[in-house]
């Protein structure tokens, strides 16, 4: 049985940032990540609209706000070491009625409390910045960025393996015991046995966290957020991050316009139920996964209150003409003949047994595991900073 010191579960940028900054701050320890897929950052991190956010939603004082500022910087500090390429481009929030206002006010204030450089802008600057989107109000978010977090995952991957660690793929961990001190994860490329044991599993952390012998305190359930992309000869409509004022009773932006590294531009997402944990596409379906999502009273709970709104983004998802009309609300010109169909991605969304949706990072632990029960956006932004709070909270175990 090969030992290292620590086990990280899960091949996604916040596990491979985690390892990399256990080499950064402990090289004498090794480190050993195991990811299912056969390669890493293959969903989360993989599928994300590959933004730098700034920091401008957060709570001030929570886990969100105070890594995601850090995370960011570090990110930067990162891709200009290591040579990946990003752009701080910024972002505009738009309110697109007067309604509106208020809301886009309480996100300002808060971007004044976590320390964002942002302004509010009337319409004439919003034109100047943006010319094809319509607003009566926004804020401009100079701060804000784009990069490729698969190319950032992979470059942590390989100076992982240069250290004193290295990443293993195709081992999905199918049971985790405890013996005589140790944390022995029994995979599908053989049993692996460490000192301590952090669970990354992002999609699947409820699932392995229960393989420890733990009980999460919150489950999750996937939903899936499906693109559009504007035609290469629309991309002049949009210059850079072009955002509605969210609904505050969700976790999710609305649906955006994004600039990506490569060139391109994204339209999305919208957010609906996956029918598996995995399933990018609307066929994909696992009857396990579903039956596991619609049996959880902490689901019902929430479906019930808010099936309006899911059902419209229901509909969006099956009509192309009510995602059309949902993005024409910032930028009119869009029309349907202009949109090519995109990728889609799955986001691991941790909901209470209350119904309530879980918006800040969850990390719980015990003597000798760390589990990230909830690591959704900006958790790809905010890894770094991540990486080293799990540090934190382990190295309080290194000496017993």
């Amino acid at each position: 049985m090969q030992h290292s010191n620590i086990i990280i579960v899960g091949g996604g940028i916040v596990g491979l940032a985690t390892a990399y900054q256990l080499g950064q701050r402990y090289p004498d320890r090794s480190v050993r990540v195991l990811e299912k897929e056969t390669s890493v950052g293959t969903h989360q991190t993989g599928h994300n609209s590959g933004v730098l956010h700034s920091g401008i939603y957060y709570k001030p004082g929570s886990l969100k706000a105070r890594n995601g500022r850090a995370g960011k910087e570090a990110m930067e500090r990162f891709c200009e070491r290591e040579g990946i390429p990003y752009d701080i481009c910024g972002k505009v929030i738009v309110a697109v009625s007067e309604d509106e206002v208020p809301a886009l006010e309480r996100i300002f204030g808060r971007g004044q409390e976590n320390g964002v450089r942002c302004e509010m802008i009337g319409p004439e600057r919003l034109h100047e910045l943006e010319p094809h989107v319509a607003g009566v109000q926004a804020i401009h978010v100079p701060e804000a960025g784009i990069v490729n977090f698969r190319r950032v995952a992979e470059r942590l991957a390989e100076l992982i393996a240069t250290a004193n660690g290295d990443v293993v793929c195709g081992a999905r961990a199918t049971r985790i015991t405890h013996q005589g001190g140790e944390v022995v994860v029994h995979s599908t490329q053989g049993d692996y046995s460490a000192d301590y044991l952090v669970n990354c599993g992002g999609l699947h952390c409820d699932r392995i966290a229960r393989l420890a012998g733990q009980r999460p305190t919150s489950k999750i359930v996937p939903f899936r957020g499906e693109y559009y992309e504007l035609k290469p000869d629309m991309h002049h409509l949009c210059r850079n991050l072009v955002y509605p004022v969210p609904n505050p009773a969700f976790p999710f932006l609305g649906v955006h316009f994004t600039r990506m590294i490569e060139g391109g531009v994204e339209c999305g997402p919208n957010a609906v139920l996956a029918f598996a944990r995995e399933g990018y596409r609307k066929i994909d379906i696992n009857l396990g996964d579903l039956a596991e999502s619609l049996s959880y009273g902490g689901f019902l709970q929430l479906a019930s209150r808010y099936w309006r709104v899911g059902a419209g983004e229901m509909w969006r998802s099956f009509s192309k003409g009510a995602f059309v009309k949902a993005l024409q609300r910032l930028m009119p010109e869009i029309r349907s003949h202009h949109l090519l169909p995109g990728r889609a991605g799955v986001r691991a969304q941790a909901i209470a047994p209350d119904g309530t949706m879980v918006d800040d990072f969850r990390i719980l632990e015990s003597d000798r595991v760390v589990h990230v029960e909830n690591a959704p956006s900006p958790a790809a932004t905010a890894s770094l900073s991540i990486g080293t709070l799990i540090m934190d909270r382990l190295e309080k175990h290194f000496s017993t």
